[in-house]
């Protein structure tokens, strides 16, 4: 009880100016108020019209979730685009759409650069997330001129339609895009947003030759890896007895899944913010939080439909089968089998160590699953790139401004960069720049990226291990028990009973879309809500941050957040114990047929003879790199040696390439050179598989590359300069530069950036040296990133 009472003053006074009126009524009342009341009584006031702001956006949220279904529920963009293919009028038709982002009247785009392709998860809501907002996916790449296109979906999906039909269908969209841009610099960039990902994936290795580099952000692609105690959401499936609910689920809406249901287990995973933090954040800013909230919420409540088919397929190959790693995944007809060691463009992951929806190792783990060391890699041509970022959750991967301003904008400027790294395993790593940084006039914005050169066992060293793992395959078998089991037995019996009425109304009955349609215009008990509001706002003055009153209530919503917080803990914890014990039994593999030799010989990922195809492909390759050794440009001879020099392990960062970018465009401008970047990127790899094949008779041959004494000085030179673009030689560089010195027989001197390294001199060259076996010695071992300096387990919110 506060030591004063004026109740009457307080409600004639309710809606003037906080801290303000009240101390004029309680005057005019002849009361006169203690500071401590004063302070008081402004927060009452500040409070109740802080609630009836925050009840006016909530009826907006209804009313805009009204209205954008009632539009058909468009993409969120913010930009504005155009249809250029309807994939529901092809043959085998699907609810997908392919869109060009139309450029700012002031920023036209560029058609001649590589297209930007952008593809957003289908998982429960509509599409739009990659660029809703001007600081995006989309708003990057149309800042830096480049042509956008965008993967959009419709409510509804088409009878019959398949996740084979919506791939073919994003297969021809891509050809479309590349048959618009003939002449762009490279093939399309496509970005998969989390499930968008593992979709682009399937695209990627069945129609290698129609993307160009490709970024998974957020993907998911090895379902059962995690961390025990801090990634719970893996073992919903095994929980649930399998995928034969996802079934019930789909039976029951008429042959559709609401995807209402996976939102629903999202916000599951973070009660803290589902129940409080995000409603709570409202209330606490509603003075300037309300755009914000109801553009998100615009996304957030646009739940989509997919056919029962659809979501059978995915959670039965992918999330509970996890079979897209390990070559399980194929056509319906079994005409193809998808490999991902056919996908040739570099693949770059971005994951989060603060996303609890796909942690890092879900995001990574494939890669151990396709391949044993990096010498695999590189045999298989493939570039891959990862980048982890420390604390961002799941969706601030795909609309946060800061990801967006920094990982994104970074990694599209290096695509170019990455297209010519060799084949192999790096990791990107963004850092400040600073003033005494060499030569940072070739560095683009206030970022420096750095590709370190990676080995599987780094990607391994991310995860506590793998032997979990064996869990999973004991759920993956009682779930083809129960599927075939509900298939037989129950699934005639739920059909019979559902029918199209009856799934409606259980669509709108659902929780997530009751909370918004029942505080909106159409319910007549919240039409007093706006007129309130409306009274607030012409009075509304927010409360001094100072108000001892104020601190207490953001102290008691911590005391909320950290009690949900622990509830979730002990929740997750017990679901892991729950599953660890009843999937870890004896009684229960011996139930399902599965002892612990099969175990151990199923969780051997996949067979990885490459068949005849493929080794008749390597065959080829390595007849063209054989050939490559003895003959070549000038180009070819540069590029071998900055591969040579390159390649001892301490990375490369952009400075070299920026500095080649540049010596391309002075020598166009003169007229002394027609080469391109593609010249380059297709020498690169030609000269990098004659180093892999041959190190030290691919340097014995550089003179054979090389015209004349004139050109050996010249080549060596430049590749100096380039060289030195990272700042003064390392001293594995230094020696790595004096063999090739001495293969081209150019005289030793000081180093002037660095006397302790001699380096060749410019003078004429007198006789070739063969190149001592020295210069195929390995790298000294690098030291795995350590596991246990990560963030904390404390998941940030969806």
């Amino acid at each position: 009880m506060f030591p004063f009472q004026l109740p009457q003053t307080t409600l004639l006074n309710f809606f003037q100016p906080a801290g303000q009126s009240a101390s004029a009524g309680a005057a005019a009342a002849g009361a006169p108020l203690t500071p401590l009341a004063q302070q008081a009584l402004d927060y009452w006031v500040d409070a109740a019209q802080r609630s009836v702001l925050f009840w006016d956006v909530l009826r907006e949220r209804g009313n805009v979730y009204a209205q954008h279904a009632k539009s058909g529920k468009p993409p969120v963009l913010v930009f504005e685009f155009e249809t250029v293919l309807d994939a529901r009028e092809f043959e085998l038709p699907a609810n997908y759409a392919l869109v060009r982002i139309k450029p700012p009247a002031d920023r036209p785009t560029d058609p001649n650069k590589r297209a930007f392709v952008v593809i957003d998860p289908r998982a429960g809501h509509g599409p739009g997330i990659g660029g809703f907002k001007p600081d995006s996916e989309i708003g990057i790449a149309l800042g830096a001129g480049h042509p956008c296109y965008f993967f959009t979906f419709f409510p509804e999906p088409m009878p019959g339609q398949t996740i084979e039909a919506v791939a073919r269908a994003e297969v021809k969209f891509l050809e479309k895009v590349n048959d618009l841009h003939p002449q762009a610099e490279g093939r399309p960039f496509v970005i998969g947003n989390c499930q968008g990902g593992w979709a682009l994936m399937l695209i990627a290795a069945a129609q290698p030759e129609s993307v160009g580099p490709i970024l998974l952000a957020g993907a998911p692609v090895s379902y059962w890896a995690g961390v025990e105690g801090k990634n719970p959401m893996r073992y919903s499936g095994g929980l649930l007895g399998g995928s034969w609910l996802a079934s019930l689920t789909g039976d029951l809406g008429n042959g559709k899944f609401d995807g209402a249901h996976l939102v629903s287990n999202f916000e599951n995973l973070n009660p803290a913010n589902t129940y409080w933090s995000k409603l709570y954040n409202l209330y606490a800013k509603v003075d300037t939080e309300r755009e914000r909230f109801l553009d998100f919420e615009r996304w957030w409540g646009g739940h989509y439909l997919m056919n029962k088919a659809e979501m059978d397929w995915i959670v039965q190959n992918l999330f509970v089968g996890n079979k897209l790693s390990r070559g399980g995944v194929q056509t319906a007809d079994g005409s193809l089998q998808i490999d991902l060691r056919a996908i040739r463009s570099p693949i770059v992951v971005f994951a989060s160590w603060g996303d609890n929806i796909t942690p890092p190792q879900q995001a990574l783990n494939w890669i151990a699953d396709l391949y044993d060391n990096t010498d695999e890699i590189r045999a298989h041509e493939q570039t891959i790139v990862y980048c982890l970022h420390e604390t961002v959750g799941h969706l601030g991967i795909f609309v946060s401004a800061g990801v967006a301003k920094k990982e994104t904008t970074e990694i599209a400027g290096a695509l170019d960069l990455i297209d010519l790294l060799p084949p192999g395993l790096y990791e990107m790593v963004i850092e400040d720049t600073h003033p005494e940084m060499h030569h940072s006039e070739l560095i683009h914005g206030r970022y420096l990226s750095v590709f370190k050169p990676r080995e599987v066992s780094d990607i391994l060293a991310l995860d506590d291990g793998r032997e979990d793992e064996q869990d999973f395959e004991v759920a993956r078998r009682v779930a083809e028990i129960n599927q075939a089991n509900y298939d037989k037995f129950l699934s005639p019996l739920v059909k019979t009973v559902a029918n199209e009425p009856t799934a409606q109304v259980a669509r709108a009955l659902n929780p997530a879309r009751m909370e918004r349609w029942m505080v909106s215009d159409a319910n007549p008990a919240v039409w007093p809500v706006k007129s309130l509001a409306d009274t607030v706002r012409k009075q509304r003055q927010p409360l001094s941050a100072d108000n001892p009153f104020l601190a207490a209530e953001h102290t008691a919503s911590e005391w909320i957040v950290r009690g949900l917080d622990q509830y979730r803990e002990l929740r997750d914890a017990a679901q892991e114990r729950l599953f660890i014990n009843l999937y870890r039994s004896p009684w229960l593999k011996a139930a399902v047929g599965m002892h612990e030799l099969s175990l151990s010989q199923q969780s051997k990922v996949r067979d990885k003879k490459t068949g005849w195809a493929h080794e008749e492909l390597l065959r080829m390759k390595q007849a063209q790199a054989e050939a490559a050794i003895e003959q070549g440009t000038a180009l070819d001879a540069g590029m071998r040696m900055l591969i040579h020099l390159a390649s001892d392990g301490a990375g490369v960062d952009e400075r070299p390439f920026r500095m080649i970018q540049q010596m391309l465009r002075e020598a166009h401008a003169a007229g002394q050179s027609k080469l391109t970047l593609a010249d380059l990127k297709q020498s690169a790899k030609t000269q990098h598989l004659a180093l892999l094949l041959d190190r030290p008779r691919a340097l014995a041959a550089l003179p054979k590359l090389l015209r004349d004494v004139e050109s050996a000085r010249d080549a060596f030179e430049l590749v100096k300069r380039i060289a030195r673009a990272q700042g003064p030689l390392s001293e594995q560089r230094a020696e790595r530069l004096c063999e090739i010195a001495e293969v081209l027989a150019l005289p030793l001197i000081a180093d002037a950036e660095s006397e302790e390294h001699p380096i060749a001199a410019t003078a004429p060259p007198t006789k070739p040296r063969t190149p001592s076996r020295t210069a195929t010695r390995p790298a000294a071992k690098r030291t795995s990133p350590a596991k246990t300096a990560r963030p904390s387990s404390k998941r940030s919110a969806p």
